[in-house]
């Protein structure tokens, strides 16, 4: 297991390296700048703009620059938001992401085990039918169609939750829509995952001979089955991470939440390199520790591959 970690850590390198250089100079390739927006401003003070935040220096050199601040875990002032880092705005806006992107995950996953066993058990039932129906559609339908959906049904129609912002302290209200927009595309992939792998492991001969002991079905499935039908789920749980962590680029923006999606979209929209890049790079590296604990949970699950 600890050389399966170290061997993960050693492919991050590599993988942030690139994270970082294709970040650095795909943003720049945008046209206009971070001060292509103010109006009327005078040579010589764009001129000193650019000398200050040394943007009239060549590319290769604003690289390696920005590189050797990255080593010292500084991300760079901010174009847009004056007087704040990008490190002060990952701050800003990190906790209210992570509440939204952990609180889809613990949903999608428990919803999708849920009705993914509930299909298995009951295969070629009504119920399975329809669960894997529901499953299709929300694999079929992105977040970006979902959210404003859900904004426009139970927000404007209904007006049973808020449409958008976060409040003063961010209510469980407010979070209700961006959480289910995030978790609905989730859980319908993980049902799918949960119903094929239970079927096959319920299909093993040690299953059939806990069944020919007479053991409850529940008991069958919680102490032989679940283990081994884990791990495809397991195996998507890292993929499921950057899909919540993408998606909720898209849904803050639409429901106005103040988290790091939020800003990356208005970074974007203002050329706002340095918080575009920060932002990206440090996905990247909430993206790779979330593999890494996908592996180990793996590992821990099957044996084989502690041995491997």
């Amino acid at each position: 297991m600890l050389r399966l970690i170290r061997r993960r850590l050693l492919t991050a390198i590599p993988t942030l390296f690139a994270i970082v250089t294709l970040a650095f100079f795909m943003v720049r390739l945008a046209p206009g700048g971070p001060f292509a927006a103010e109006r009327n401003v005078p040579p010589e003070i764009q001129a000193n703009l650019d000398r200050v935040y040394h943007l009239d220096e060549s590319l290769p050199r604003q690289y390696l620059r920005y590189v050797d601040h990255l080593l010292h875990g500084d991300f760079g002032p901010s174009f847009t938001y004056k007087d704040f880092s990008v490190s002060e705005l990952i701050g800003f806006g990190f906790p209210v992401s992570f509440a939204l992107g952990a609180s889809a995950m613990v949903i999608a996953v428990t919803l999708g085990l849920g009705l993914g066993t509930l299909a298995a058990l009951r295969q070629g039932r009504w119920v399975d039918h329809v669960v894997m129906s529901l499953a299709m559609i929300g694999i079929a339908i992105p977040s970006f169609v979902t959210a404003p959906l859900l904004a426009l049904v139970f927000g404007v129609w209904l007006v049973w939750l808020p449409a958008g912002g976060w409040g003063e302290e961010g209510g469980i209200a407010y979070g209700v829509l961006p959480v289910a927009a995030l978790a609905l595309p989730q859980i319908a992939v993980i049902a799918r995952l949960t119903r094929g792998s239970l079927i096959e492991v319920m299909r093993q001969p040690y299953i059939r001979t806990a069944r020919a002991k007479r053991l409850p079905t529940w008991l069958i499935v919680l102490r032989h089955a679940s283990r081994p039908a884990l791990l495809p789920v397991v195996s998507y749980l890292g993929p499921a991470f950057a899909g919540i962590v993408t998606g909720s680029v898209v849904v803050e923006q639409i429901f106005a939440i103040p988290g790091i999606g939020r800003y990356f979209v208005q970074g974007a929209l203002n050329r706002d390199y340095t918080l575009v890049t920060g932002v990206v790079v440090f996905y990247g590296v909430l993206i790779i520790l979330a593999n890494l604990l996908v592996d180990i949970a793996y590992g821990v699950l099957d044996p084989r591959q502690r041995e491997g």
